[in-house]
């Protein structure tokens, strides 16, 4: 699958990992109520800002913040675009 976007600056395109299911005593929790992921897969990077270089590569599984990031969809996909800063760590 290819994603036609291109970041600009320091933005990465972030496909967040999907959110674990859980339950409670046999009884399922609804998608409203799941635990937001913080991980997820750099799809596409910018090119950096003269101030900040990229660091980041397509591939790169990532830690970012609870509230980073604007979210978007794309072919009927949810991913996030957020600044390279808002990226807490690689893993």
């Amino acid at each position: 699958m290819s994603i036609n976007i291109k970041p600009l600056a320091d933005r990465v395109l972030v496909k967040p990992a999907a959110a674990e299911e859980k339950t409670v005593g046999g009884i399922i929790i609804p998608d409203s109520a799941k635990e937001k992921p913080l991980k997820g897969e750099v799809i596409a990077v910018g090119n950096g800002s003269k101030d900040e270089q990229m660091v980041l590569k397509k591939g790169d599984e990532i830690l970012y913040g609870k509230y980073s990031g604007t979210e978007i969809e794309l072919d009927g996909m949810q991913y996030l675009i957020m600044r390279q800063s808002d990226v807490l760590a690689i893993i």
